[in-house]
């Protein structure tokens, strides 16, 4: 086993490669993150709907953003109006993640646009994230840089999403799998 290749981690290109402003105003979004949007009290929707839109968040009308709920750089952040994003949905946006009008993220639903070169270095490596119109993530989902769901698709619980949904297609299980039409 002494043979198997280990990365030397200290080397590892890309420590704050994602962060893309000056460190100061990411702590700062640390702190109101912590105190406005990942808190757990019902404090009200359109509070934290303003904090994400102070640090450059592009939030439409009528958004519903439950308690719990984290996001690592709101000024890669689009959501469309009317669209809910339920209860602890991670937005870990190392890369943009646009979301649609009329969507529903539920809950627990971890969205990541990074990821790591792990036959080389471990650089990071970023790929946009698209949720197109009127989809849904069911519950505890897992959606990868590079994923588009189309419009109108559902996302099935505890699906792993990579590649691409096509529009009114559900899918979900494990292998990922198309289930069939939505409607």
């Amino acid at each position: 086993m002494d043979d198997v290749p280990i990365i030397d981690l200290s080397k590892a290109p890309g420590e704050r490669a994602a962060w893309d402003r000056p460190s100061w105003q990411v702590y700062l979004w640390g702190i109101c993150e912590l105190l406005f949007v990942t808190n757990p009290w019902q404090i009200s929707s359109g509070l934290r709907i303003r904090v994400l839109r102070a640090f450059g968040a592009e939030i439409g009308r009528g958004v519903i953003f439950r308690p719990r709920t984290r996001v690592k750089f709101p000024w890669k952040l689009h959501i469309g109006d009317r669209s809910w994003i339920g209860e602890g949905v991670w937005f870990h946006n190392q890369d943009h993640i646009y979301v649609g009008h009329d969507v529903v993220i539920s809950q627990e639903t971890f969205l990541t646009t990074g990821s790591h070169a792990h036959r080389r270095d471990m650089a990071l490596i970023t790929r946009p994230i698209r949720v197109e119109s009127g989809a849904w993530i069911t519950a505890r989902c897992m959606v990868l840089g590079g994923a588009v769901v189309g419009r109108s698709a559902v996302v099935e619980p505890m699906s792993v999403v990579r590649g691409v949904v096509g529009a009114g297609e559900r899918w979900g299980g494990d292998p990922f799998l198309q289930r069939g039409p939505r409607w």
